[in-house]
């Protein structure tokens, strides 16, 4: 089962240490604070938007925008829920929209495995380290994917899976109940895992053709759909002490099931181990000095004492 429940994310320590540079202020320390809050802001924004130039529109509106907020938080998280919601606000207004986008609402039903996907999960074994690899390629295929779900869905994947904020954060950000927040961050993650093993499934589409042929139902498959609609919050630990026991019991004796839920586990560990993008560092530098001179013209403004006009008598 994946072991990430509870865990601080990398985002979460970069926003405490932009909340303790910040109390500090002086210029470097503001600056690094800065810095920080660009390659946040634009990784997210990356993953969002899939493209560049609405990543960098959506980083300078940003931390535009901040400069006035900035000396109003405190608390770390209070500073990660106000950047992502400014943040995905902006990029769900200007992302293009892919021609091959699907409809907005993910059906469970179509997301399912097929017997002919599962007979060969199941004879495929576990990922290797090999295969487990990040490669340019794989990168690629994991962006695309994701750059194809229905904005809703996306956007909860990636704060969950990439981002690796908690559900209740994410329902602060998005105003969603903590419920559809789990609809649908795992039908985003059988569309992303679905998408993931079409190039393999490509590749051996005309063995399969002939499988498929004398492949019978097992007698099993309405208990394993059943299960697949309970495999993100297993994975997560959401689910209950019943359901979970429920849902292991029937593993113990369907090894089509275990390889899907390993398939399943794959895909979540490959969204959370997706390297970051970042801004050019020239155009990043040059924002960083105008978002720094209004801040400091904001605090000086804030800390100047104020005059009295008294009139002569």
């Amino acid at each position: 089962m994946v072991a990430w429940r509870g865990k601080v994310s990398v985002v979460q320590s970069e926003i405490e240490q932009v909340v303790h540079l910040i109390r500090q202020g002086d210029p470097k320390s503001l600056e690094q604070a800065l810095a920080l809050l660009q390659n946040t802001i634009f990784s997210f924004s990356m993953k969002v938007c899939g493209q560049r130039q609405d990543a960098e529109d959506t980083m300078q509106e940003v931390l535009l925008k901040s400069v006035p907020n900035l000396p109003k938080f405190s608390s770390p998280k209070a500073l990660m829920v106000w950047l992502y919601k400014v943040a995905k606000t902006r990029c769900l207004m200007s992302r293009r929209k892919s021609k091959f986008a699907p409809k907005e609402a993910l059906s469970l039903e179509e997301l399912m495995p097929d017997r002919q996907e599962l007979e060969r999960l199941s004879g495929k074994g576990g990922p290797t380290p090999e295969t487990s690899l990040m490669s340019r390629e794989n990168a690629k295929r994991l962006r695309d994917a994701v750059q194809k779900l229905p904005p809703d869905y996306r956007l909860i994947l990636v704060l969950h899976d990439m981002e690796e904020l908690s559900d209740e954060d994410i329902a602060e950000i998005t105003g969603l109940r903590l419920g559809a927040i789990r609809v649908r961050l795992h039908r985003a993650r059988l569309f992303v895992r679905k998408e993931l093993a079409k190039a393999e499934r490509d590749g051996t589409r005309s063995k399969a053709k002939k499988q498929a042929a004398v492949a019978a139902l097992h007698p099993r498959d309405r208990n394993c759909k059943q299960m697949f609609a309970e495999l993100s919050d297993y994975l997560d630990e959401e689910l209950d002490d019943s359901l979970c026991a429920e849902l292991e019991k029937h593993m113990e004796g369907c090894d089509p099931c275990k390889a899907f839920l390993a398939s399943l586990e794959e895909t979540i560990r490959t969204c959370r181990t997706a390297s970051n993008d970042r801004p050019d560092e020239l155009g990043a530098a040059n924002l960083r000095r105008e978002v720094l001179s209004k801040y400091q013209e904001l605090m000086a403004n804030i800390h100047r004492p104020a005059v009295n006009n008294l009139n002569p008598s």
